[in-house]
This record gives C-alpha cells, structure tokens and sequence, in this order.
C-alpha cells in the first residue's frame, strides 16, 4: 500500500512540475478538487477527445455529435430525478468532524478484504511455481473462499440497503463492520443522511426576476432533449447514437484522489437510441466495444476488468463499470448502461411534446430505449498518465524518467533541437520547425546540453526527438531519436514528415479496437 501511495505521489509531483496540471488559482492556496490543465496537459487533453470522437463519430456512420449548452432550463432537472433524487450517502465523524461518503467507507473496506485474497494468491503462487493453477486455487482454497464470500455479502447488504434507502442500516453495516474514520481511527458516527450533489446558479438581471438553475451535473440531459432536433435534420433511423464533449459539475464532499474525483470535470458520453426489446443487444455490443477501444491503448489486458452493478438506477434495466487498475486500486473509468425509455419518457411527461419516432417496418410510433456509454476525460487521462510514467535503469547504470504515451496521443510530436545555436544550426533547425509545424505539434529547444533536453523530452512523453548538426548543413540529413528504444538513426531531413507521421497517425491507435 505504501509503494502504491508513493507511485501515486510521484504522478501528482510529475503532473505539476512537467505542466500537465496545476492547482486551481494556486496564488491564493487553491480551490479544493478543482485543478487547471496546463500547456501539456490541454495537449493530451485534446488528444484523448480527438480518439473518442474520431472512434465514436468518425468511424460510425450512424452516430453523430452535438455540443449542448451548460444551462438548461430547470425543468429539465426535475424531469431526469436529480433535484429528488441526484444525492449521495454521507456521514459524518463526531470526533474529527470530518465528512465521509457513507458508501464509499464500505466499499474501501471490502477494497482491503480484496488485498487480502490477492495476497493469498500471490503466496500460492510463488508456493507453487510453474504448477500453480490459480483457477483451481480461487475455486478451492478455504480462505480465499472465506474472503471472498464475506466481500460480496458486505456489497450485497450495502447495495440493497441504497436500493431501500435504508440509511439506518447502512450506518448499522458500518458499525458492525467496526469502520474507523482512515485519518484518526474515531469510530463515533452520525447518522446517515442523503446530500444533493448540484450546484445551484442564477439567471437574470436582477435579484427578484432571477431565475434559479442548475450547472448540470450531466451531459446526457442535452443529448435527450435534443433528440428530436438531432434525428429530424441527421434523418437517421434506428439504432443511431448521439455523442458529446462537455463539462459537467457535482458538489462532491468527499472529492479525493488528484483529478479522478472532481467538482468541475469533462465526460466523453454516447447515447445510443434503440427501438424497444433490442436494448440489452447493443447494450452487450456497446460493452464489448468500449473495452476493445481501450485496449488499444495499450495499457495492458489485466488492467481493465467489468463491474455489473448489483444496484441499478432508477432509469436502468442494466449496468456495468469499465474499471481500471489505478494507483490506489480497481475504479470505475467508463459506465455503459441501458437506460430503457426513462429520460425520454419523462421529458415527454414534463414539456408536453413528444419525443417518439416512426419505425416503418413496425409501423408505429414509440419511444426509443437508449444505450449509454460514458467515460470520465480527467478519469482516463489519470489513467493513461499514471500508467505511461515510470523511471528505467539504463544499461550505463544512469536513470531517466519517461512518459511512454500511445504517440498519437502524446502533448509534443517532435522536439526540433539544433546541437548548438551557432554557425548555421539554429537557423537550419528553424526552417525544419516551420516546414514540419503544419502537421504536427513540435517543440523546439537550443538551451542546455543535448542529453538534458532528452531527458526533458523523455519526461514529457515526447515520441521524436531530432538532433541537427553540423553535417545537416551539407547532407541535408538529421538524427531522429526514439523515445521508448532511444536508438538513433540517420535519416533525410526530406523523410521527416512521413517518419513523424507514420508513428504518431491516429490511425495506428483506431485500426487495433
């Protein structure tokens, strides 16, 4: 657990000094999780958005995109369950005086029960050897059982009991399980009480004709009630999805872990309408498919698993969480859910317009059911980021610290660096930089020695770096230099866009889901 804390502490020490991200308004000691993305980390950023969307809109014919506005009107919020029921489950310590999500405390506990299966695994394998069959192993050994069966019932009470809204025995299952408060091990609760997650807002030019609304808490809502707009002037027919980039708000209390639970955060979200009876089909699809487009970000098989949800929301007949290995252990990166026609339905009920769609080959009019992909942009950069950054031992005995980004996505393409500023070298590099800058994002640097600004590149996750020297000047040839082999090769400058393109293209990353 240690080792994992310290991994996380570098990744926040990584982020802020190589300007990927910052405290938000750090000159006047922050805002509580609230960060800015800096100059590398809007790079990557942007990248990630262009993969969805060139994934989700680009390669799908019956899908399109939109971009809804922020405010909305405050009915739409009534309409969707969150001004009733959009709360989540908080209690408090009487003791520290501290703030806790009351689901989350059991959740980390059952998180420690699985460390402790995994760890059972972990001796009978290093028991064992070559012949361990670990199948057998998780099926037959008493404890692991014994452990894994104490976990699931814990999960099974706690998601029935949220389910009920029984709070009572949420708070009862916290003291059974002798949950501690993590920072002061105080064990004197509250009661549990239910905690609206919206922020609330103004509209209008005076105090007394202002309108009260809402910063939403979702980008789904703007995709619903935009269905009718979207499939009147795309003229889709069913199954047709639409998608969107966006911001979304939620006044969370227990905002922890850097950027992968935030008040202010960006959601990548797919709805995809459906005709009723048809759902739990593509809702299967649609699970398939998200994890084949992480998958080939290669971040490794092992680090992805599926959570089916035990309780569902109110809109859902199915649901499950993409979950990833993260520093601090498995959590959710991207949720597919079958919503069934709830939203549509009750923006139906509550505009009094209609939000239906003729199927000829029914031939009737019906309220589609919807399949919905949602994945959190801060949640999948901290992913990509804490599992790209490491610190290799090279064969000389000295260290570098490297980002090992999927190309495409990384911040920086090519780092144009002239071996030294004088006799012609600089100027040279600069009609290089010019020449390659229309294709791709380049970074150019003469200061400090040429293995400094390797490292510096390295660190970044910069794929290219191009050494200029004097025989450029009369070859017209250059050095590229490989971030994850750092091998070098000499190569024409007139080569170089092919080069740089051919590792960084998009295409390398959509041609694997």
């Amino acid at each position: 657990m240690a080792k994992q804390e310290d991994v996380f502490k570098k990744v926040i020490s990584h982020a802020k000094e190589y300007g990927f991200i910052f405290p938000s308004s750090e000159i006047y000691d922050g805002l509580s999780a609230v960060y800015d993305y800096g100059q590398n980390g809007a790079e990557l950023k942007n990248n990630i958005k262009q993969y969805w969307w060139k994934a989700m809109v680009q390669l799908n014919e019956n899908i399109v995109g939109i971009d809804s506005a922020i405010l909305m009107h405050p009915t739409t919020w009534k309409a969707s369950g969150h001004v009733d029921a959009f709360n989540d489950p908080l209690i408090d310590n009487k003791d520290s005086k501290k703030r806790f999500r009351a689901d989350v405390l059991v959740e980390d506990y059952c998180l420690k029960i699985e460390e402790k299966e995994k760890k059972e695994i972990e001796k009978a394998a290093k028991r064992f050897g070559e012949s361990f069959d670990k199948d057998q192993f998780v099926a037959t050994n008493p404890k692991v059982l014994e452990y894994k069966t104490k976990r699931e019932a814990i999960l099974s009470r706690l998601a029935r009991s949220l389910e009920n809204e029984d709070l009572a025995d949420v708070k009862a299952l916290i003291e059974e399980l002798e949950i501690a408060d993590p920072d002061t091990g105080s064990k004197n609760w509250t009661e549990v009480r239910q905690f609206n997650l919206m922020f609330g807002t103004k509209l209008g030019a005076s105090a007394d004709s202002a309108m009260d609304l809402y910063l939403r808490p979702e980008t789904a809502q703007g995709i619903f009630v935009n269905f009718l707009n979207v499939q009147k002037t795309s003229r889709h027919k069913l199954p047709f999805g639409i998608a969107q980039i966006g911001k979304a708000f939620r006044n969370e209390i227990v905002a922890r872990q850097f950027i992968f639970r935030m008040r202010e955060f960006e959601q990548m979200e797919m709805q995809f309408f459906v005709a009723p009876g048809t759902e739990l089909e593509f809702y299967e699809q649609w699970k398939q498919k998200r994890l084949n487009w992480h998958l080939a970000l290669g971040l490794g098989d092992d680090n992805y698993r599926f959570h089916d949800h035990e309780k569902l929301a109110h809109y859902a007949n199915a649901a499950a969480d993409i979950e990833f290995n993260f520093p601090f252990g498995f959590k959710e990166l991207e949720g597919i859910h079958s919503r069934t026609d709830f939203d549509l339905k009750a923006h139906e009920e509550f505009s009094g317009r209609k939000l239906q769609i003729f199927d000829p080959e029914r031939n009737e009019n019906y309220v589609p059911y919807v399949v919905e992909t949602s994945v959190g942009l801060d949640r999948l950069f901290l992913a990509l980021f804490s599992h790209c950054l490491r610190d290799e031992t090279l064969e000389d005995g000295s260290e570098r610290t490297v980002l090992s980004l999927p190309p495409a996505l990384a911040p920086i393409k090519a780092a144009i660096l002239p071996l030294m500023k004088k006799d012609g070298l600089a100027e040279y590099a600069e009609q290089i930089f010019n020449d390659l800058k229309y294709d791709f994002n380049l970074f150019y640097e003469e200061k400090d020695a040429i293995g400094k600004r390797y490292r510096r590149q390295d660190a970044i996750g910069t794929p290219y770096c191009i050494t200029i020297d004097h025989d450029s000047l009369t070859n017209h040839t250059v050095t590229i230099r490989d971030r994850d082999t750092m091998q070098q090769e000499r190569v024409p400058v007139s080569e170089l866009r092919r080069i740089i393109d051919e590792k960084t293209s998009f295409r390398n990353l959509l041609a694997k889901i």
